[in-house]
């Protein structure tokens, strides 16, 4: 997708076009599908499995972005997480539906109270922890010492105009390292 296609179409998709969820399906449906398979783990899937929750999960958010219960989702930056949130609660639901339905086996319990713990596991830090240290790395590599300290200020939660008092420039300056580091990260992503 070209770089601003994704804060179009949602855009679009908040203003009610239903067109625009379309391109949007096809650049997260797939990593919706691998974020459920792995929320899961090893719950019960009888009635339904990852890509049942994806598809709620996609629907859910089209649904609310259309009603406008998303007001601060702008862009990518914003989707994701988003996106992962939304999943992670149909997860859950998914596994409680299927413990009321009595499919729950007696060595499960653990990974449902797992599936629904408030604090995520050491592991699933640790794999966040080693993802962020990767991606920062190729930011590293690319000469531009702002590039780091960008993208961790936008992590905690730093607005681009924020950004730029910060480092003393321009906020069209940040604005376009973030499109960069969005596009590189993507990039990385996809590989």
């Amino acid at each position: 997708m070209a770089d601003g296609s994704i804060t179009r179409w949602i855009g679009l998709l908040k203003e009610g076009d239903p067109a625009a969820a379309e391109p949007l399906w096809e650049a997260y449906f797939g990593r919706l599908v691998k974020l459920a398979r792995q929320r899961l783990g090893g719950a019960p899937r009888r009635a339904a499995d990852e890509e049942d929750v994806a598809l709620s999960a996609f629907d859910s958010f089209c649904t609310g972005a259309r009603a406008g219960q998303f007001p601060h989702l702008s862009d990518r930056n914003n989707l994701w997480p988003l996106l992962v949130a939304i999943t992670a609660h149909k997860c859950t639901d998914m596994v409680r539906h299927e413990a009321r339905r009595g499919s729950q086996k007696q060595a499960e319990p653990e990974a449902f109270e797992q599936l629904i713990a408030t604090e995520p596991t050491p592991e699933f830090t640790a794999q966040v922890a080693d993802e962020l240290r990767r991606l920062l790395s190729l930011l590293d590599r690319g000469g531009d010492g702002d590039l780091r300290s960008i993208a961790l200020a936008r992590l905690e939660g730093a607005g681009p105009a924020e950004i730029a008092v910060r480092l003393g420039c321009v906020r069209r300056t940040v604005e376009r390292k973030l499109a960069f580091i969005t596009r590189l990260w993507a990039e990385e992503g996809d590989a």
